[in-house]
């Protein structure tokens, strides 16, 4: 009896040493839990329907085109975690997705063309439209964030307005046709073969990011020096940046493993006078343009809602509106400000989606509301407001594509596939909650 004493209690002890290591470890590296149990879900999702599709998951091939799948989402997912940090929602984005790639499509394909007399492959064709496009979208929040600012209509009911009308004028511009083809160069921000910046250049992306993630520890620890902050242990700084540099070169590394086509393979050597050898030609897609697009949006994103006094001015709103009011900010003119940067985010992922499909659909964006919403509060921003991340936010993202990425692979039916996102969403707003409890 004794002895099973002293086991169970030198089992317990052992356990508090390993729980009191886990803490140091978190404590050091100042790791957000929330962040790594995100991290450890998605893993978990990857692993196992790759097991389930019979090895067909994480491939070179399928993880690549997640990448371009995700972009869309993510570049609105981080606009939305500032409307949300405010306590605010938007149900309209898809629809504001709609209708600006309806109206960049029209745009290129028809309005250019037949009315100014602009040709196909005129430089000014893309930009013109995409400018009109992102322009629409930022009227469009500007509208949208007057009526909930200015006239305190809330936001729930505007959005949802925006939903219904901006879809409903997505249809009305052309009668419900699909507008198509578009410029080559504006396909070039939906990916593909041709949408990619090849090997090379993506070993150079990789290397100057790696840089640049070195760069920031050791700014961010000179920062620290000169205001008498606590520093990170030197090794906490180094396992930070090994791990980050890693994740870079390796998804660089699986970008490069995916190869062109070999029937675009086959023309592009026909065109250049390359002869194709005996065991093929591998010309590697490297990192898509959309994936590059999405990058810079998160690190400008990440930029102002950190390093900005707009950013404060977002999430002090969030944390207690009644007193940042009191503090003297304008909470109506931010307020509007953050609306008119969910437009423009919306205008950008529109242009990488209908570059993707080469064409402009009505069906463009159609339920996206749901998965950028999902993805912001997955990637722990808290509906209760005052708290949020763009990088949670861009990693909720991946981990919804991951999922509708994995049951179409599996061959699940799309009602099924929308009762697991929405049960997702659920779980994740009852884990916030239950977080917030206990903090």
């Amino acid at each position: 009896m004794t002895d099973t004493t002293s086991s169970t209690v030198a089992a317990d002890r052992a356990r508090a040493a390993e729980l009191s290591a886990a803490g140091r470890f978190l404590k050091a590296t100042e790791l957000d839990t929330r962040m790594l149990g995100m991290v450890g879900a998605l893993l978990v999702i990857w692993i196992g329907i790759h097991v389930l599709s019979g090895g067909l998951f994480l491939t070179p091939r399928n993880l690549w085109n997640l990448s371009v799948q995700t972009s869309s989402v993510a570049i609105m997912a981080t606009g939305m975690v500032l409307v949300i940090v405010m306590r605010n929602i938007d149900l309209s984005v898809g629809s504001v997705e709609g209708v600006v790639g309806m109206i960049m499509g029209v745009a290129q394909a028809e309005f250019l063309i037949r009315v100014i007399g602009l040709e196909l492959g005129n430089p000014w064709l893309w930009i013109i439209a995409l400018a009109a496009g992102v322009v629409l979208g930022l009227a469009i929040g500007a509208f949208q964030g007057f009526i909930i600012a200015y006239m305190e209509v809330p936001a729930f009911i505007v959005t949802l307005g925006g939903l219904l009308v901006w879809r409903g004028m997505a249809w009305m511009i052309t009668s419900g046709r699909t507008v198509a083809p578009l410029d080559a160069t504006f396909q070039l921000m939906g990916g593909g073969p041709r949408g990619s910046i090849g090997a090379t250049a993506s070993w150079v992306v990789g290397v100057v990011a790696c840089a640049a993630v070195a760069f920031a520890l050791l700014n961010g620890r000179s920062q620290r020096k000169r205001f008498n902050f606590p520093l990170r242990p030197v090794w906490a700084e180094v396992f930070l940046g090994v791990v980050a540099c890693a994740a870079i070169l390796g998804a660089v590394s699986v970008a490069n493993s995916y190869p062109w086509p070999v029937g675009i393979v086959r023309q592009y050597a026909q065109q250049n006078g390359i002869t194709i050898p005996e065991g093929g030609l591998f010309i590697a897609h490297g990192i898509a343009i959309p994936v590059l697009m999405a990058v810079a949006v998160g690190i400008v994103m990440t930029f102002i809602t950190r390093r900005t006094r707009f950013g404060r001015y977002v999430f002090a709103i969030g944390g207690n509106p009644e007193a940042a009011s009191l503090a003297g900010i304008n909470t109506r003119w931010v307020t509007m400000k953050v609306f008119m940067i969910m437009g423009v985010l919306a205008s950008i992922s529109a242009a990488i989606s209908s570059a993707r499909l080469n064409a402009a659909t009505n069906a463009l964006g159609t339920l996206d509301e749901l998965l950028v919403i999902a993805a912001a509060v997955i990637g722990g921003t808290s509906l209760a407001g005052g708290s949020g991340t763009v990088l949670g936010a861009m990693l909720g993202a991946l981990l919804m594509q991951s999922l509708q990425s994995g049951m179409v692979l599996l061959g699940i039916d799309s009602p099924l596939q929308s009762i697991v996102v929405g049960a997702v969403l659920v779980v994740a707003v009852w884990l916030d909650t239950v977080y917030r409890k206990r903090v």
